[in-house]
């Protein structure tokens, strides 16, 4: 059997770093993506295939799909769109440039290099296109508004995907991790500290006795229920391989509890539930 060939976005570490890894081990052949040429020139000196792809920069994407077909002789088995970060705050807090910047990178950066590589695998009549989404994209959860909402987006482009290209050969996919343990609080600092006047806020008390220790303190252990970038990589291998995958793969306790919670609970138990009130 021919060898098959994936692009997975946001290698630098945690999820993407352990999906490449894994799947280059199981003779795949990955082009890792990264956001910086640092992290690109670390993945090649372990043995990848790295390149830079940054989802803000339209002529980086379409240079990065332009070197994967070059090294494939254009074609592409699978995407496992990846990449994403947090801007962790009060909803009434954040900028309107605030979300036009997550939005570039979480969702509209993804489905541009969806829509850059779906001819080819329509043409091949095969493929699979995997979305990492969350937990908070079958919920939302306070003072993390603007990640729910592209995660929310997520779901609904990657089943209109679905839909529209029921016949087509073409799978997508949707993985639902909740708590991993990855980079994404120490990620989310910058943009925390670029976009959210905090001390300005009406809502500071919460920053101060909750968002900030919990963003600013050093971890010592794994969080209830969180789990190791791994038990995803588990998930996106069947989404994978299998001859009939699931269109969600859902990976933490707290993911099937969200879902149960969503379908069995009104939506005034449900905001009991996530706020007490």
């Amino acid at each position: 059997m021919a060898q098959k060939s994936i692009l997975i976005t946001g290698c630098s570490s945690g999820i993407g770093y352990d999906a490449a890894h894994t799947l280059h081990k199981r003779g795949w052949r990955v082009f890792a993506s990264c956001r910086q040429a640092k992290d690109v020139n670390r993945l090649k000196s372990e043995g990848l295939e790295s390149l830079v792809l940054d989802y803000a920069d339209e002529t980086s994407i379409k240079a990065a799909v332009a070197q994967v077909f070059t090294a494939t002789n254009g074609a592409l088995d699978a995407l496992f769109n990846n990449g994403a970060y947090a801007i962790p705050a009060a909803t009434e807090d954040l900028p309107r440039d605030a979300l036009r910047a997550i939005f570039e990178v979480n969702l509209f950066g993804q489905f541009d290099l969806i829509n850059q590589v779906l001819p080819t695998m329509k043409t091949a009549g095969n493929g699979r296109i995997v979305n990492c989404s969350s937990v908070l994209g079958i919920v939302a959860l306070p003072m993390r508004g603007a990640y729910c909402a592209t995660k929310f987006a997520m779901e609904a482009m990657t089943d209109a995907l679905r839909y529209e290209n029921a016949k087509s050969g073409v799978r997508f996919i949707s993985i639902q991790p909740g708590p991993i343990a990855t980079k994404i609080r120490e990620n989310a600092i910058p943009h925390f500290e670029k976009w959210i006047d905090w001390e300005g806020s009406s809502q500071r008390q919460v920053y101060v006795e909750k968002l900030r220790p919990r963003l600013y303190e050093p971890k010592t252990s794994l969080d209830k229920f969180e789990l190791m970038p791994d038990a995803v990589t588990k998930k996106l291998i069947h989404a994978l391989e299998s001859r009939s995958p699931k269109p969600r793969y859902k990976v933490t306790t707290p993911t099937y509890i969200a879902e149960a919670a969503r379908r069995i609970l009104s939506k005034r138990m449900l905001d009991r539930m996530f706020t007490g009130a």
